[in-house]
């Protein structure tokens, strides 16, 4: 993939304070509404689920972004790698031996799932994906055509209905209190999760040498090619991160939401949605962007429920982020001409 940019890094530099200022001041309305409606201690559960939801819309949408950047590949099975996490998370904790502790069966399902997930994400990338990269379309009728696969055998294996929420380790399966309102322990442990893999990813992109390839492969593949590196093996190693992050996101809802056949689907549109504001191959974006889409939901649930009875608000909150954002800025908020 080759990307220009026509702009220069002043106007580059004026564009990102312009997209920061934007943000910030996104979630000061958001504060704003939240303490015009809400009690303090609702206000600090609504910020916290936003934070909740977000990190979980990150870590779906993160593998899409990076992935969509360097190999020119929206990758609608996406979701359902979050999917497998799950089912994979589930599949683990039950096989090992009763007796076993539940930290035990809760460490070894996430990092099995994990490992699980990258590796059939590399399957898919090198079987199916590679021979069709100069074939955009095709790529995406494929990923399509996967995630719908996938989805109907679970459904097929597993039933419609799912599995219900795995035991997570006891010191997590506990609320603490904010303001006089109570809060859910595991949710914060799946915050701390997010912002540490978010971190951790961004350090990788920043400061290593495959961060600075897959950094330089995003604007010039051709000519990262060119000087010697071995191109579709970094791409092979993109895809197995982000499905890799896909599959761990699953399995840490897992404790929470549990199983079903179509919650790949579910988060893949609202993951889509946060690329889309973000800017589409913008990492930065994304993460900033699943944040704030995380706290508009909160906020339209939370006023759904106290005020309007009906999950319609909620619904639709992130699509109309969406639809202002690019009234605003047409590439999304982090995205380049």
């Amino acid at each position: 993939m080759t990307t220009t940019f026509d702009s220069s890094p002043a106007l580059r530099t004026g564009a990102l304070r312009q997209s920061l200022l934007i943000s910030a001041l996104f979630v000061v309305g958001l504060l704003v509404i939240n303490l015009l409606f809400f009690p303090v201690g609702t206000v600090a559960v609504v910020l916290l689920s936003g934070l909740y939801q977000g990190m979980l819309f990150f870590l779906v949408a993160a593998g899409m972004s990076i992935v969509f950047g360097l190999l020119d590949v929206l990758n609608l099975a996406q979701g359902s790698f979050f999917m497998l996490g799950a089912y994979a998370g589930f599949a683990i904790y039950g096989a090992l031996p009763e007796g076993t502790p539940t930290t035990v069966r809760f460490v070894a399902a996430l990092v099995g799932a994990t490992l699980a997930g990258g590796l059939l994400g590399g399957v898919v990338e090198i079987a199916l994906l590679r021979p069709l990269y100069v074939r955009p379309i095709f790529q995406i009728v494929l990923t399509l055509g996967l995630a719908t696969a996938i989805e109907e055998i679970v459904r097929e294996i597993y039933g419609p209905a799912g599995l219900i929420p795995i035991e997570p380790p006891a010191a997590l399966d506990t609320t603490f209190g904010v303001f006089g309102a109570q809060f859910e322990t595991y949710r914060l442990f799946i915050i701390v999760v997010g912002f540490l893999l978010m971190v951790s990813v961004s350090l990788l992109l920043q400061r290593t040498r495959l961060g600075i390839i897959i950094r330089a492969g995003v604007q010039d593949s051709e000519m990262v090619e060119a000087l010697g590196i071995n191109v579709r093996r970094v791409f092979t190693l993109v895809f197995v991160l982000g499905t890799a992050v896909a599959a761990l996101g699953g399995m840490t809802a897992a404790p929470f939401l549990g199983a079903y056949p179509t919650m790949g689907t579910q988060f893949l549109l609202t993951a889509i949605i946060v690329i889309v504001i973000g800017g589409m191959s913008s990492y930065e974006g994304t993460a900033i962007a699943s944040i704030l889409v995380g706290l508009t939901r909160a906020t339209a649930e939370q006023l759904s429920l106290q005020y309007f009875n009906t999950p319609i608000l909620a619904s639709v909150s992130a699509l109309v982020f969406m639809v202002i954002v690019l009234l605003v800025r047409p590439t999304g908020l982090f995205g380049r001409e």
